[in-house]
């Protein structure tokens, strides 16, 4: 069984590399052709940006390959020798903390890489080094002490309860749907400053639409994300009674009302749609099937491993092994993720106008330095949205038939 899910990681793991290949191979023979969609100088920017996430992510994916089989190697069978507490919760808290611990201590170069080397090359992160070491303090604390009692409380399902693959995703279905509630409030009181909107015109309009489309929610809010990241972003928050619209701060500053409104209508047509709850739909389903897999592994995989079939065990090879099994499952889940995009421009155009999405995404994509283009066999695995190219071409204009100045005349665009 351990050389499935070893031959499994591997396969997944040259579908990476070939991918990111072939996307920047793509990229940089489309940065050469007449720029579409952005300005000119835009176009090259986003495009080398784009280029150099690629090549780090390339880095990364085989640093990633060398400590998994370091892990597999050697590594669970020395940590699990370090740790000779006989209570099984206890070992599992202490054996999973310091798995996570230990794997995010070696990401963190590249971490660090992209926050405070790429990410400012191109105007983005605003991060300081205070400001990160603070995060890191407030999110270590979270983990430790939310991620703790999760540990174990799942490892006391699986010694109680002999299907206890059931009654663990019962637990941890639950688990990700109350962080999904408290998620806002854990933002507001820990890391972003969430304030009442000071446009109170803008706030009537936004109130206005949510009413038009009977989308009931605790409030509208900015939030000083500009403090991290120059990025434009809004999104909806929470579930029932913590439901919150939140604009970033960036967002209200560079488009117009009509704009932002073209954008939370987009939005509202996930919900409308009931994007959210198929979503949950379909990972409660992904979820039950990991489980039954993972609920019903022969002691031969853990032996292999040098660790035991205890709850420790058990967890680590769930969080080592269950994104291997998500990857293979991406293209369906992006395939059906693109199809509700489209369905939620539809709703946001004819909510708001064609030409104040347009507009907006147009602001947004410029903004974010977001490359139209991608490799088809790139979109394939990993866009859960349509490239910008699509999406407009959706909304009635084809760029590449019109061009970006045609674009900007027809939709009365000032970017």
């Amino acid at each position: 069984m351990l050389e499935i899910f070893v031959i499994a990681y591997c396969f997944y793991f040259i579908v990476n590399i070939y991918t990111s290949f072939m996307q920047v191979g793509f990229i940089q023979n489309a940065k050469k052709l007449s720029p579409v969609i952005l300005s000119s100088d835009k176009y090259e920017t986003a495009a080398e940006y784009a280029v150099e996430k690629e090549r780090a992510s390339i880095v990364s994916t085989l640093y990633d390959f060398v400590i998994f089989f370091f892990w597999i190697k050697f590594g669970l069978g020395f940590l699990d020798s370090l740790i000779t507490v006989q209570e099984s919760w206890l070992k599992a808290i202490i054996f999973v903390d310091a798995f996570i611990i230990i794997n995010w201590i070696l990401g963190l170069p590249f971490d660090l890489y992209s926050t405070f080397k790429l990410n400012k090359k191109y105007g983005f992160s605003n991060m300081t080094a205070k400001l990160y070491i603070m995060d890191t303090i407030k999110t270590a604390i979270i983990f430790l002490v939310a991620g703790s009692l999760v540990i174990a409380g799942i490892s006391f399902i699986i010694e109680s309860f002999p299907m206890w693959w059931i009654w663990g995703f019962v637990f941890i279905f639950a688990v990700i749907i109350l962080i999904n509630m408290l998620y806002p409030v854990i933002r507001d009181k820990m890391f972003d400053k969430f304030e009442p909107l000071k446009d109170k015109e803008l706030e009537e309009k936004i109130n206005n639409l949510l009413k038009e489309v009977g989308f009931k929610s605790s409030g509208v809010f900015s939030v000083d994300a500009s403090k991290r990241d120059n990025r434009l972003n809004a999104y909806f928050g929470g579930l029932g009674s913590t439901k919150r619209v939140v604009l970033f701060d960036t967002l209200i500053e560079k488009l117009s009302h009509n704009e932002l409104l073209a954008v939370l209508g987009h939005e509202l047509g996930h919900f409308k749609n009931g994007d959210i709850l198929k979503n949950i739909g379909i990972m409660g389903f992904v979820m039950f099937a990991f489980f039954a897999i993972f609920g019903n592994l022969g002691d031969e995989i853990f032996l292999g491993l040098n660790i035991s079939n205890e709850p420790y065990g058990i967890i680590v090879v769930f969080l080592m092994f269950s994104p291997i099994l998500s990857f293979f499952l991406m293209p369906l889940i992006s395939l059906i993720s693109r199809h509700n995009e489209y369905a939620a421009d539809e709703f946001g155009s004819n909510l708001q106008s064609k030409e104040d999405l347009v507009s907006a995404l147009l602001k947004l994509a410029n903004e974010n330095k977001s490359f139209p283009l991608a490799h088809p066999l790139y979109i394939f695995f990993y866009y859960s949205h349509p490239p910008l190219v699509e999406r407009f071409k959706e909304l009635g204009f084809d760029v590449h038939s019109k061009g970006e100045d045609a674009m900007k005349d027809e939709f009365n665009l000032n970017v």
